[in-house]
């Protein structure tokens, strides 16, 4: 080999071994991109509205007594400053409606002054207040973000439809909106062990947990082995409660004045009476139930006695058209008074053994054309069912509705 040619193969060979060099060093350098590249700025986080991280927080419950004069006076905001929010938010909301046991927060800022910025009162579990402290002193509402959540529950009855529902982890308040839907139905104080309930229901959830009460959408409860099928469907005239045919469960009256008790006698000629120990006919139904238990009117009507009587103790009578009365005994307090027009479902009295009575309970009397019958033998006709218009929608509503129920199968 030339020398020449020598030369030019070192020189190659020098050169290659230079750029391996460089690109084994360039590994360990970061690239410019990288070196210019800013450092994620984390997201705030935000609060009824505000950048919570920008606050300093105090919080509370309201206690007995307070005021939002009590409640700012620590943070240096005066009277004259809790005259003008006041005023300013009553468009909004009324600082008098204020109640005790709800939470409250004082927001300041982060500053060597500790500057008052914002007053938060947690109206209830899905509406907030925030109050401006600064020069605007109004107030705004807020909501929390609300779930839906839908769940499926079913199971036989053992004790009660209470207890059994809180057995299987369901919420007990079911209970209640069940019996709000078979209310014309089933009477709840006299279910069976054996009896089965099946129902599809949501529930509304805000921060993860559950608020207001279950909305049942498709329900079987068989009671006396005969099973009762609800389906919840609005015609236009707000959602009601069907049959498979499309007949409605709302009846004229409430199978029962009071929601969960114990059926204790029932309508009887020939009863003895435990008080004055000899043969007297009871022409009503005794419902036991610990003392304040709400006692509901079964039916729309007017209030035409309200009064303590005798055996009676307190009681109310209402009528409720020119063919039936109902009459409800041994109250330990009356709510409505003569004259006073009340709604199914609405609270007449408390439960109590005012009068002749051994124990707490109702003695629920129901009249037909001036005489007392045995509520619980009367039939009455279903009020408003499915319009033949809305059938085709209706049977659509029950197969989604049961479709629905099917997948959430355990």
């Amino acid at each position: 080999m030339s020398k020449r040619a020598w030369q030019i193969l070192s020189a190659i060979s020098l050169i290659a071994l230079l750029f391996i060099f460089i690109k084994g060093c360039d590994k360990d350098l970061p690239s410019p991109a990288a070196t210019l590249m800013p450092e994620p700025i984390p997201e705030p986080e935000i609060r009824y509205g505000l950048i919570w991280d920008s606050l300093s927080v105090d919080s509370g419950i309201i206690k007995n007594g307070q005021t939002l004069s009590h409640l700012l006076a620590p943070y240096g905001i005066g009277p004259g400053g809790i005259v003008t929010l006041a005023s300013n938010s009553r468009p909004v909301f009324n600082v008098l409606n204020m109640k005790v046991d709800k939470k409250w927060l004082c927001a300041s800022a982060k500053d060597s002054a500790s500057t008052p910025l914002y007053f938060i009162y947690e109206k209830s579990a899905l509406d907030y207040v925030v109050f401006s402290l600064s020069e605007t002193l109004g107030a705004r509402l807020g909501h929390y973000p609300v779930d839906t959540i839908y769940k499926r529950s079913s199971g036989v009855i053992e004790s009660s439809l209470w207890l059994d529902l809180d057995k299987i982890n369901a919420p007990t308040e079911l209970a209640l909106a069940m019996a709000d839907v078979y209310a014309w139905t089933i009477d709840f104080t006299h279910v069976q062990k054996g009896d089965i309930f099946d129902v599809y229901y949501y529930r509304k959830t805000v921060n993860g947990k559950e608020v207001g009460m279950p909305v049942v959408l498709y329900s079987s409860f068989t009671h006396h082995t005969a099973p009762m099928l609800a389906y919840r469907f609005d015609q236009g005239d707000g959602p009601d409660y069907f049959d498979p045919e499309g007949a409605s469960l709302r009846k004229a009256f409430l199978k029962s004045p009071i929601e969960f008790g114990r059926m204790s006698s029932g309508y009887n000629k020939k009863r003895f009476h435990p008080v004055l120990k000899k043969i007297k006919p009871h022409l009503g139904t005794d419902y036991a139930a610990p003392k304040g238990t709400p006692i509901r009117a079964v039916g729309d009507g007017v209030v035409i006695k309200s009064e303590y009587r005798g055996g009676n103790g307190n009681y109310v009578k209402i009528r409720h058209n020119s063919t039936y009365e109902t009459q409800y005994l041994h109250m330990s307090k009356r709510k409505v008074s003569v004259g006073d027009r009340v709604k199914q479902g609405q609270t007449i009295g408390l439960v109590g053994s005012t009068g002749l009575a051994t124990g707490p309970h109702v003695c629920y009397r129901f009249w037909k054309n001036g005489e007392q019958v045995n509520h619980r033998r009367e039939i009455f006709p279903p009020s408003t069912p499915v319009r033949e218009d809305a059938m085709g929608a209706f049977a659509t509503e029950v197969k989604r509705l049961v479709a629905e129920a099917d997948l959430l199968l355990n």
